[in-house]
Order: C-alpha cells, then structure tokens, then sequence
C-alpha cells in the first residue's frame, strides 16, 4: 500500500479550465479540485464570480458564499470581451484537459469559444457545459434558477408538511446534484479520452438533475400513474420513521425494517410486547396504524431527555439522533474526527474555519484544502508560469483592462 502521506492526490496532472459562477459549476470543480486536479478559475476583472456578492455574512470582506464553494482553486481576473483575452483562453485550453462553463447557451457561441470552435483547435478537450435547460430545444434560452427548476420538476411538490404549502430545499438540490453528475461526467471522459485521444462534450442541464433525483418517487409515479403525497417528517413507506419530542430536544428516529423495530420496542423504549401486536407487527401493519404508533412513541420519547435516548439507540443499532442546529452539527465530535472541519489561512480573514473534504481515499488521499482565492489572486502566477509571458506583457494587458490582479 502507498504511504498515504507522501502519495499525490488522484486527479494530480489534470488541469480544468474553469468557467463558471454561482453554485453548480463551482461545485463541480470543487469536487476536482479536492481530488487534486489544477483548477484555473476565469472571473470578470473587478468583478470576479457573482456569489462574490452574495452577502453578508463574509469575513475579510469576502463572501460566506463564494468561499463555500471555491476552496482549492486558482483565480484569474480576465475579460473574455476582448480580443486578446479570448487568445489568452486559448492558450491556456492548449495546456488544459478540461473546459467547464455556465453561462447561457448562445453566450460562448457569440465569443467564440464554443464547443465547435475549441474543438477544431483543441481536439483534446474535454468540453462542459452546464445550463439550465440544456444546450438545444424549446427551453434552451431561458433563464432558470435552483428555486424555479425545484418547483417545476417535482422537488417542491413532494416537500413539505402534507396540510401545508408545498417547500423549496434551501439547499440548492438541482445545482449541488447537477454540479456532481457533471464531475463524474468530466471524469469519465477523462477516462474514456486515455491519453492523447479525442476530448467530448459534455451537456449537463439543472432540468435533468432535477428529474434524476427524484428516484423512487419517479419510479412510483410510473408504476401507479398517481402523484407521491408529502409526509413531512416521516416517510412515505417505512413506519416508524419522525422526529419526536424528547424531554429536551427533538429525536429523529428511522427504523425502517421490521428487524429493528423489534430492537426499538425490546432494548430502547421497553415495549416488547409491540413486536407480536397485530397492529405493528410487520412494517405494512404499522403503515396501516401509523398515527396510533408515532401519538404512542412520541409519548414514551416524551418521558426521558435526549442524552437518555440517544446513547441507547447507538447501543442497539437502532438508527437514532438529535435534530440538531447547524452550529452543534459543524462542532460535533464525530465531523471533528473525521476532519470535516479544518482551518485554513486566508490572505484576508486570516485563519479561516471551513469544511473539509469528504473524499476519504487510502492511497491517493485527497488535496491538501487551501481557502478560496481572492479576486484575480493568481493572475500574474498563472501567465508567467503556465503560458511564459514576461513582466512587459503582463503589464501592458493590465494596463488594457483585459486582466487584474489581487
């Protein structure tokens, strides 16, 4: 086995071209960047990525938003509306494996520097885009956003209290999930490209992540023709699955198999006689008796705090735990031990608290995390090292506008 220690992240020696902005193109290299792979991220001089000013709250005067999802990467401020700086892309495409943009379809056409035409000079490359609605068809031009494609493609519908309004995730679902199916896409056609051979393209729309991650709800649409119904906190099959009211908290519990149902009622809640009940004996029993199971385990959770609850659910491999605020959950142990939260020098918050990586390899461990860049951070270090232009050079495009520094 590698000593893990000395051993190069994974996707070391690959180099991304980066393209993108807000949520699920950043997300997508992120994913790369933690595996190792050199990310150069392209922003607007003077103005960078647009979540640069999705504040507050931001420390040393950058942005939560921005520093969430841009960990890892290299910033260089140029404008892609000159001449000059649409040759410095292609001159980085040259040395680059990947090519990964968001912006609407039309928009890189209209620069030049669509997939035809940097496939003609760079048949190499790897080319992805991702949009809202995808590259071609009745939808292609239009705008869209996480909340709206949530809301157009089921992700509201099926969220929610089932008395209530249907909800939007705050989590940004369709651009986090679209962001990952496009990382796994790039990777796949790194594979597939081997070494020396022809790059692809790669057409990721929100649309379809939307519609990907909707799995077993899908499934049970085609199979019965009929729309899912929203269960809140509990879940559309296996019984009993909630949140209860402990003594001091919340509890969430899943026991999702008859097997551990039995556990719950002889070894967490002291109720053995529920296992041979006819009303709760087997899960489509207790579906068919679930508001008389969860008025009955909310009352006995009810009894006893959470520090009661909790340890003897981990006993007994019953699944159990404390609804938590995200600031208990980002200063538990368990993610501490695990390394999900690690600080970071940054050049203008200073020591910076941010989550790690949750890719976990024995041999290729994953890159060392490094905090998001300032705006344009590695300009100057990315045209003198990567592509050999002088200091004169530099100067004169900084003097045009065409790119900045930090």
């Amino acid at each position: 086995m590698t000593d893990a220690g000395s051993a190069a992240p994974p996707l070391t020696g690959i180099r991304v071209l980066d393209l993108t902005r807000i949520v699920a193109g950043p997300f997508c290299t992120l994913q790369l960047a933690d595996l190792g792979a050199e990310i150069i991220k392209i922003e607007r001089p003077g103005y960078g990525d647009d979540t640069r000013f999705f504040k507050p709250p931001e420390l040393g005067g950058e942005s939560h938003f921005f520093m969430a999802f841009n960990r890892n990467k290299k910033s260089v401020a140029l404008d892609l509306s000159s001449e000059e700086g649409r040759d410095i892309v292609h001159q980085l495409a040259a040395k680059s494996d990947v090519l990964i943009q968001n912006f609407r379809p039309g928009v890189m056409r209209r620069l030049g520097l669509d997939y035809d035409a940097m496939q003609a000079r760079h048949p190499h490359l790897i080319y992805c885009s991702i949009s809202s609605y995808g590259q071609d068809g009745s939808m292609a031009d239009r705008p869209g956003f996480d909340p709206v494609l949530q809301a157009e493609f089921g992700l509201m519908a099926i969220n929610g209290d089932p008395a209530g309004d249907p909800l939007r995730s705050p989590l940004s679902l369709t651009d986090l999930f679209t962001g990952l199916y496009a990382s796994t896409s790039i990777l796949s056609a790194v594979i597939s490209r081997g070494d020396g051979g022809k790059g692809q393209h790669i057409d990721l729309a929100l649309m379809d992540g939307a519609a990907a991650i909707l799995g077993n709800f899908a499934q049970g649409y085609f199979c019965t023709g009929e729309n899912p119904v929203r269960t809140g906190n509990t879940h559309a099959v296996a019984v009993p699955v909630g949140a209860f009211h402990a003594k001091d908290g919340m509890l969430y519990l899943a026991c999702a198999t008859d097997r551990q149902f039995q556990s719950l009622c002889e070894d967490v809640i002291d109720r053995p006689e529920w296992v041979d009940d006819p009303r709760f004996r087997r899960n489509p029993d207790r579906a068919a008796n679930r508001d008389e199971l969860m008025r009955l385990l909310n009352d006995i959770f009810a009894e006893r705090p959470l520090d009661y609850w909790v340890p003897k659910c981990r006993a007994t491999g019953v699944a159990g735990g404390p609804v938590r605020s995200v600031s208990d959950a980002l200063e538990s142990p368990e993610l501490a031990e695990r390394d999900m939260v690690v600080t970071v020098p940054h050049p203008t918050a200073g020591d910076l608290r941010t989550l790690g990586t949750p890719y976990k390899l024995s041999d290729t461990p994953a890159a060392t995390p490094a905090a998001a860049p300032l705006l344009g951070q590695h300009t100057v270090e990315v045209l003198r090292d990567l592509l050999g232009m002088d200091d004169v050079s530099i100067a004169d495009l900084r003097g045009k506008g065409i790119v900045s520094d930090a």
